[in-house]
């Protein structure tokens, strides 16, 4: 089918290369007065009903003109109107190129906006024009938040929260569904991700300096990719210039919890050469920063009311965190209507880390005549690395990804337009030379007092001496997943009818994309010394307590230390005794290979001046293959198992714009969308537990998720640079994947009996209703310097109920639950004064507690939640020169713990501490 579309559509571009003008045409750029492409804009013919938008380039053409004298009406959202008188040639193509002046006429007075006020303009323009529900953020706007990366700066569109991993955002959930169920893209080509287990992207590996727009697609068309049920969030890179531009970005900082200093740079260089046929822009950005945290981590059990504290550990993180990134974009016109991209941008992350930990658990152990006694077992651990100069003792956890892309985009004469691309990403995460060493002893549970009048912060009171903590063990691993896609698409749109009230234009293409993803964990050692190692104070050790332990009034005390670890020759035979742990590793290994052939028809249908309609359907086929290992204990060897599905996917969709007047519009969307299964889900996998305790399969026939989606949304876009928007959302959603789990399990194939079984399984449904609110503008009808303050605003409340199956046999009653990832509440709000050379802005983050979709602990009374945050944020900056501007910068001023709870906001999960970051530096724009 379609081989058979390409070719028609091939067809189609060589007749109409060879049509004549049979009237003259205008084409031309629009841009400000910084030579910045303004994309967006309407260019209007006055008398004929005739116009178009600027395109990403800021590119217009309008075809069909009868010769004679016409005028050109120009506009764009705060920026003056311009009226542009010309004259059509028969046969020939006029051009007109276009600059706007930044400003806002109110009254007899014209507003002038800011610098970042100018580049929010932009964003809202696209926001405005764009077809289907959207939130579109510039990188100016983006530079009033202090967000380094762009989990950060999502944080501050309206339905996106966000988790966080040592005080930065590293996933996003999209209108109350979890990272699993979005879609995460640069240009337009999905980012792969170097997580083994889940496709949730990181995106603390991208610089929030390093994008130029953020595009939020929370109702996708025909033409985009349908794995998005709760949306589709596109990063685009910089593009080339139209004039010389040189900027960057040099400071320092200071993290006030590690006391160490930070180091952050940023350029961007851009020019077009060969007479403004050839356009190029590099950047870079890095990031070199001291990070912590203190944490506290508990284990509960009981049920009824009745829980008692199973284990309690107390940790101190030292993490160092490198991020390097680089991007490059080039375009070239091969002629006026024929232009090629070249996009490509490399991200860099190292995570040094090293873990001081001590854990109490509650456990028994037996007397002589076999009676249990309890007992308290106390370890302490410490996490390192090799000491040679790539991990310099620290455990490193080495992520990159790098993609390019190479497009085409084709006007013909007739009105049609070609455009097409090829793609290539990579990610991967590197794990090496990863060593543990823990001591541990045995002490009776009367040695150990725990308090827990207090059960988010319980109290151990304990004085077991370190001579008493003998060698647990000492191991050492290497981790490695990547993640490689390809990328074929194709959209070509024939115009039908060209003119008058009801203008209409197919679209269709075509998309094949593979994927392929692997896990290869080779190596995992326990060491044995040969002598020495009598207990924890018989080698380099060193008190890792902090003076003032954020989580509680805890101390790490005594442990072994991260030069010591890292010196360890662990294989030198005549020291250690080295023995391989394949069932550490063997079942967690997997090779898997997707592929989505995809295709889609779309109409995109003007029915009067006002009303526009999309309507089209798309394909997708998946087919997929792969090869898991089952572990044999008593062998210690792993048997590969096999495991293919292919599924076919029929996604349509419809999208009313209509626009109440010049700036109100009134959207409306009904779409249907996918999420395909986890891959370690779906590979035909079986890990045993220590001690035949649990039993873990995967599933290969597990379903995607699928969801049908209504939207509803009003927008109101205000001449001062703003918007007044609100709207209405509801998912239903099947095929729910839920981890379904059986006690004293009597497993088929071994035919041995396990305490815990788990395996995930389709089967449970949910639904999701939100509502959303947004609101931003300039406050210009204050007095005074009361004009200058700028405020940003937005509110999402969503409502989710899931039928959970593994419930249906475990608790009597209402056996709903909320949807894992879902917020019931997220809050923003900035207020920014900002004048001609001063910039302060204060930013607020709330998301409520919602079901941690990672950890989906569903016993009654113990559930998982990842608790409510609230986030206070400065930045501010003093333009000292128009080219050189002092900033400073403050993250976290709440000092916003990462926390989870079980059950009750009482009882601490997790409580993990990152306190106050502040930078400082200097930015310039040549």
């Amino acid at each position: 089918m379609y081989s058979k579309i390409l070719q028609t559509a091939f067809i189609l571009i060589i007749i109409s290369s060879v049509n004549i003008f049979s009237q003259g045409n205008v084409r031309g750029k629009v841009t400000d007065e910084s030579k910045f492409s303004l994309i967006g804009a309407n260019v209007f013919i006055e008398g004929l009903s005739k116009g178009a938008a600027t395109d990403q380039s800021g590119d217009y053409l309008i075809k069909d003109l009868p010769a004679g004298s016409h005028e050109l009406t120009v506009s764009f959202l705060g920026y003056q109107k311009k009226a542009v008188p010309f004259v059509i040639e028969k046969n020939k193509t006029t051009v007109i190129n276009i600059q706007l002046e930044a400003g806002v006429i109110l009254g007899d007075d014209i507003l002038v906006i800011g610098e970042r006020a100018q580049g929010q303009a932009r964003a809202l323009n696209q926001q405005k024009n764009n077809s289907n529900i959207t939130n579109i953020v510039s990188a100016d706007q983006i530079g009033r938040f202090p967000d380094q990366n762009i989990g950060d700066a999502l944080k501050r569109i309206p339905s996106i929260s966000v988790a966080y991993d040592q005080g930065e955002a590293r996933f996003a959930n999209v209108r109350g569904t979890e990272p699993r169920l979005n879609s995460f893209t640069i240009n337009g080509e999905r980012i792969p991700s170097a997580e083994a287990e889940i496709r949730s992207v990181q995106l603390d590996l991208v610089p929030s300096d390093m994008i130029q727009t953020i595009e939020v697609n929370k109702a996708v068309t025909p033409d985009m990719d349908a794995d998005a049920i709760g949306g589709s969030v596109n990063l685009v890179t910089r593009q080339a210039p139209n004039d010389l531009r040189l900027s960057g970005t040099i400071g320092s900082g200071y993290n006030f919890l590690s006391e160490k200093t930070n180091k952050i740079g940023s350029f961007v260089a851009g020019k077009r050469f060969l007479n403004n046929k050839l356009g190029l822009m590099l950047n870079g950005s890095y990031f070199d920063l001291s990070l912590g945290s203190h944490n506290v981590e508990g284990e509960w059990d009981g049920d009824q009311g009745d829980y008692s504290l199973k284990e309690w550990q107390i940790r101190n993180y030292q993490v160092r965190r490198l991020r390097q990134s680089i991007g490059a974009a080039f375009d070239y016109q091969l002629s006026e209507n024929h232009t090629l991209y070249l996009n490509t941008i490399y991200n860099h992350r190292n995570d040094w880390e090293n873990r001081f930990r001590v854990v109490y658990e509650q456990d028994e152990d037996e007397d002589d005549d076999g009676n249990e006694i309890p007992i308290w077992v106390i370890e302490r651990q410490t996490k390192g690395g090799i000491g040679n100069d790539v991990n310099d003792n620290s455990r490193l956890e080495d992520q990159r990804m790098w993609t390019a892309s190479f497009a085409g985009d084709h006007k013909f004469q007739n009105g049609m337009i070609l455009n097409w691309s090829a793609a290539m990403s990579k990610a991967s995460e590197e794990r090496p030379n990863e060593r543990y060493i823990q001591w541990a002893t045995e002490v009776p549970r009367s040695d150990v007092q725990v308090d827990l009048s207090d059960t988010e912060t319980p109290l151990i009171s304990e004085r077991v001496p370190l001579s008493g903590f003998e060698l647990n063990e000492i191991t050492e691993e290497y981790q490695y997943t990547e993640e490689k896609d390809l990328n074929f698409k194709i959209d070509l749109l024939i115009p039908f009818l060209k003119e008058g009230k009801y203008k209409n234009e197919l679209k269709l293409g075509g998309r094949y994309k593979k994927k392929n993803k692997e896990r290869n964990n080779f190596e995992f050692f326990e060491y044995t010394p040969l002598s020495g190692f009598e207990n924890l104070l018989s080698v380099g050790h060193k008190d890792y307590t902090d003076r003032n332990f954020l989580a509680g009034d805890y101390k790490v005390g005594v442990l072994t230390s991260a030069e010591e670890i890292g010196q360890l020759d662990l294989n030198n035979s005549s020291l250690f005794e080295k023995e391989d742990k394949p069932d550490e590793y063997l079942a967690d290994n997997f090779i898997a290979e997707e592929k989505v052939t995809a295709g889609y028809i779309q109409l995109n249908q003007h029915m009067g001046d006002k009303l526009f309609i999309i309507a089209g359907v798309r394909l997708e086929q998946t087919n997929i293959d792969y090869t898991g290992n089952e572990f044999d204990e008593e062998s210690g060897l792993a048997a590969p198992r096999n495991g293919k599905d292919d599924y076919l996917n029929v996604l349509p969709g419809f999208h009313v714009k209509y626009n109440l007047d010049e700036n109100k519009i009134l959207r409306f969307a009904w779409s249907n969308a996918i999420s395909r299964p986890n891959y370690y889900d779906l590979v035909p996998y079986r890990s045993i537990a220590e001690d035949n305790e649990e039993l873990a399969v995967g599933n290969p026939a597990l379903d995607p998720t699928t969801s049908m989606n209504l939207d509803l949304m009003y927008e109101h876009y205000l001449r001062s640079v703003g918007i007044l928007s609100a709207g209405l959302f509801y998912k239903q959603i099947n095929d729910f994947i839920y981890i379904h789990s059986e006690d004293d399990f009597l497993d088929p194939v071994s035919g041995n009996t396990y305490d815990e079984y788990f395996q995930p399984r389709n089967g449970a449904e949910a639904t999701l209703f939100g509502f959303e609110a947004a609101f931003q503008r300039r406050l210009d009808f204050l007095p005074g310097v009361m004009r200058n303050i700028s405020v940003y605003t937005n509110y999402t409340y969503t409502y989710s109920k899931a039928d959970n199956p593994q419930l249906n046999e475990q608790v009597e009653g209402d056996k709903d639950i909320e949807l894992p990832g879902s917020a019931p509440h997220t809050f923003n709000a900035s207020v920014n004064y900002e004048d001609g050379k001063l910039s302060l802005g204060l930013s607020f983050n709330y998301t409520s507690a919602y079901l941690d979709p990672y950890e989906l602990d569903l016993t009654p009374g113990l559930e998982r939640y990842y608790d409510a945050a609230t986030y206070l944020d400065f930045n501010g900056s003093y333009s000292i020169t128009n080219q050189l501007r002092f900033f400073v910068e403050a993250n976290n001023l709440l000092n916003q713990p990462l926390r989870f709870y079980a059950g009750d906001s009482k009882r601490t999960f997790q409580a993990e501490y990152y306190n106050v970051r502040m930078n400082a530096g200097v930015k310039f724009d040549l």
